[in-house]
C-alpha cells in the first residue's frame, strides 16, 4: 500500500537570492581564458552549454520552520542557508576564510563527480566572483563506475563494497585496476571477471613474468646487474643506421626510444588528469619488453663464448634498466608492487624518485650506478595469479 499522498500541493515561500543571472557573461569569459578550468574536454563543453541556457537566479535560503538543523542566515533566525551553498563555502572557510586563506586561494583544484558539475563550475565560480575572489584553478570531473551495465543501487543490491574487493585482488591490484580502467570522460563498467582478467594479464603474467624471466638463475646465474656492451648495441643517429653496428636490430633501437620518452609522456598524462593513458603507455612498455626479450631468446646464447655472453649481459640490462624505469613510474599507483620490484633489481630508497629518472644512461655514454650491483632478495612472485573462477562475487549481489 503506497504512503504517497494521491494528490500534489502546491507550496510556497520566500528565501533569500543570488543573482545568479549577472554572472552569465563574468563565467563565459573565465572559461574562454581558462579553456583547462575545466576537465576533461566534454565537461567543459558541457558547462558552456548550460551558461548558453536560461539561468535563472538561485535560492540561497529555506524556511528554518521546516530546515531547522542547517547554518541560520546572518541576521534572520527565520531562514536557513541552503545546504549547497554552505556546503562549497566550506572549500574557503576550511582554509582559514577571510584571514589565512591566501597562502592557499586561488591554487585550488577540485576533484568531484559530473552529478555535482553544475555546483562547482557554475554556482561556486559565481558566488566566488560576487565575493571578489578568483574561481578555482581547475576543476577535474570523473564519471561513474557500473556493475555489469548499471547503475550500483541499494535496492538492486548491486553495490561494490571496497573492503572485501581489496582483501580479494589486494590494495594494489584493486587500485591498479580502478585507475587503469577509469575513463573520467565515461561511465565504465565493473565486474570481478574482468578484474581478475586485467591484473593476470597485466600484472601477474606480463611485468611479474617479465621479473622472474629476466632474473632467474638459469638467465642471470650471477644474481647481478649485468654489464651493458657498447659494441653490441651502439648509439646510432637514426635507428635506420642499424646495418653493422653491433647486434641490436632496427626494431631493439626504436624499443629504447620508446622507453626513454616513457618518464614524460607518463608525466604528461598524470598532470592532465589521464592516469589510465599513463597505465596504458607504462602496460606497453612492459609488452615490447617482454617482446626485445623474448625476440633475442637469451636462453640460447652460448655462455662460452665472450661475445655471446657480452651479449646476453646487454639483454638482461636493457630488459632490467626497462623494468627499473616502469616500477619506479608505478610506485604512485602500485606502491606495495612496485616496492618489491625495484628491492628486487637492488634499486635504493633514495633512487627511485620521479623526477631525473633516465633510462639506460650506459647507451649514451654515462655511469650506470646499477651496473654489477649485487640483486636483491628473491622474495617470489611479484604478484600472484587470482583464480578465474567468478562463483562469489565479493560485496556484490548478481542479479
Amino acid at each position: 500500500m503506497s504512503t504517497f499522498p494521491d494528490r500534489v500541493h502546491w507550496t510556497k515561500e520566500e528565501n533569500y537570492m543570488f543573482r545568479l543571472s549577472a554572472f552569465r557573461d563574468p563565467l563565459r569569459a573565465w572559461l574562454r581564458d581558462n579553456p583547462r578550468a575545466v576537465s576533461p574536454e566534454p565537461f567543459y563543453q558541457r558547462v558552456l552549454r548550460w551558461l548558453d541556457e536560461d539561468l535563472p537566479d538561485l535560492s540561497v535560503s529555506r524556511e528554518s520552520s521546516r530546515l531547522p538543523w542547517g547554518i541560520p542566515v546572518p541576521g534572520d533566525p527565520t531562514q536557513t542557508v541552503y545546504v549547497w551553498v554552505d556546503a562549497l563555502v566550506n572549500y574557503l572557510s576550511a582554509v582559514g576564510y577571510p584571514e589565512a586563506h591566501g597562502q592557499w586561494w586561488p591554487c585550488a583544484h577540485h576533484v568531484v563527480g559530473k552529478d555535482i558539475l553544475r555546483f562547482h563550475a557554475v554556482y561556486w565560480p559565481a558566488l566566488l566572483m560576487a565575493a571578489g575572489l578568483p574561481p578555482p584553478e581547475r576543476i577535474l570531473v570523473h564519471s561513474h563506475w557500473t556493475v555489469h551495465g548499471q547503475k550500483m543501487s541499494k535496492s538492486l543490491g548491486n553495490v561494490v563494497e571496497p573492503g572485501p574487493c581489496m582483501g580479494r585482488f589486494s590494495v594494489d591490484g584493486f587500485r591498479y585496476f580502478l585507475l587503469r580502467q577509469g575513463v573520467p570522460e565515461r561511465d565504465c563498467d565493473f565486474y570481478h571477471q574482468k578484474v581478475v582478467k586485467l591484473l593476470n594479464s597485466e600484472l601477474a603474467d606480463a611485468l611479474g613474468g617479465l621479473l622472474n624471466r629476466s632474473t632467474a638463475p638459469s638467465i642471470n646465474p650471477s644474481n647481478t646487474y649485468p654489464r651493458f656492451s657498447e659494441a653490441c648495441f651502439p648509439k646510432v643517429s637514426d635507428c635506420r643506421e642499424t646495418k653493422g653496428a653491433g647486434r641490436a636490430s632496427a626494431e631493439d633501437y626504436e624499443f629504447l626510444a620508446s622507453v626513454a620518452s616513457l618518464p614524460l609522456r607518463v608525466a604528461t598524462c598524470f598532470e592532465n588528469f589521464q592516469i589510465y593513458k599513463a597505465l596504458e603507455c607504462i602496460s606497453l612498455c612492459v609488452r615490447q619488453t617482454n617482446s626485445f626479450f623474448q625476440r633475442h631468446r637469451p636462453w640460447k646464447l652460448d655462455r662460452q663464448d665472450p661475445m655471446e655472453q657480452l651479449w646476453l649481459d646487454t639483454i638482461i640490462h636493457v630488459t632490467l634498466e626497462s623494468l627499473r624505469v616502469c616500477g619506479t613510474l608505478l610506485q604512485p599507483v602500485i606502491p606495495h608492487t612496485a616496492h618489491r620490484l625495484l628491492s628486487r633489481l637492488a634499486v635504493q630508497p633514495q633512487e627511485r624518485g620521479l623526477l631525473g629518472l633516465t633510462f639506460l644512461p650506459r647507451y649514451h655514454g654515462k655511469p650506470c650506478p646499477f651496473e654489477g650491483r649485487q640483486l636483491g632478495e628473491d622474495t617470489g612472485l611479484l604478484f600472484h595469479r587470482l583464480e578465474k573462477s567468478d562463483q562469489h562475487e565479493t560485496g556484490t549481489k548478481e542479479l
